[in-house]
């Protein structure tokens, strides 16, 4: 059977699965300034070489990974409330990325660094085995039509990769404002050998777990969307 032109990037090869979609946005002249000055405090590039989470951080602290951190609210949040932990954000969004840098300035994070790339190459090549205390991902793309279900980044092979590198007993946290992919991602957990189910909380906004609210979140609860979190347990 050929496979539609949806499924097929312009070389011909098939599309593989993604942590974003490119969407082109508006920069302002603040968040270009913190890409050109708060890069070299917050940044690091991405390359094929496992990163060494100490020297990044100047410490050994149990790191947070946020996949698609959008403009930083719960990024920004989690990291001033948990002083003691690294946290490391990996976003293709660059006003996003401005806009997360200058809230990381005004707060005076040290615990924060930032990636520009697909988060599913990073944790491929840059993050070690066992590396990583927590994942999160926050209202991730739905991919709302059936067509493109195949699409959406959480699949066996994503919780596969969460779960080499999370430590024994981490956890990967999700929230969807969608309920067709709230049912998805149950089914899909459902079969998975390597997490189980510890808080599994539907909302309307006002029980978010343990992250602040997001604008994907408000936009959703005005359509009149349910919210639901999950927070998995690596087996």
């Amino acid at each position: 059977m050929s496979k539609s032109e949806d499924d097929l990037q312009a070389d011909g090869k098939a599309r593989s699965i993604r942590s974003f979609v490119r969407r082109s946005g508006r920069m302002t002249a603040g968040q270009q300034r913190a890409l050109d000055e708060l890069w070299p405090n917050y940044g690091t590039t991405f390359s094929m070489q496992p990163l060494d989470l100490a020297k990044l951080f100047g410490r050994d602290a149990k790191t947070i990974f946020e996949i698609g951190f959008g403009n930083g609210e719960s990024l920004l949040q989690l990291a001033s409330h948990y002083p003691n932990r690294n946290f490391l954000g990996v976003e293709v969004h660059e006003p996003g990325i401005g806009h997360c840098m200058i809230g990381a300035s005004a707060a005076k994070l040290q615990n924060l660094r930032i990636l520009c790339h697909d988060a599913i190459e990073v944790l491929e090549d840059q993050m070690l085995d066992e590396s990583l205390t927590r994942v999160n991902l926050y209202f991730p793309d739905p991919w709302p039509k059936k067509r493109h279900h195949k699409r959406r980044i959480v699949q066996p092979s994503f919780l596969d990769l969460v779960s080499r590198k999370l430590q024994q007993g981490g956890t990967l946290h999700i929230a969807t404002d969608w309920n067709n992919y709230a049912e998805y991602i149950d089914a899909t957990v459902a079969d998975s050998e390597n997490f189980e189910v510890d808080v599994r909380r539907a909302h309307r906004g006002d029980q978010p777990l343990d992250r602040s609210a997001t604008r994907f979140e408000s936009r959703g609860l005005q359509q009149g969307h349910q919210i639901v979190d999950w927070r998995l347990v690596r087996r």
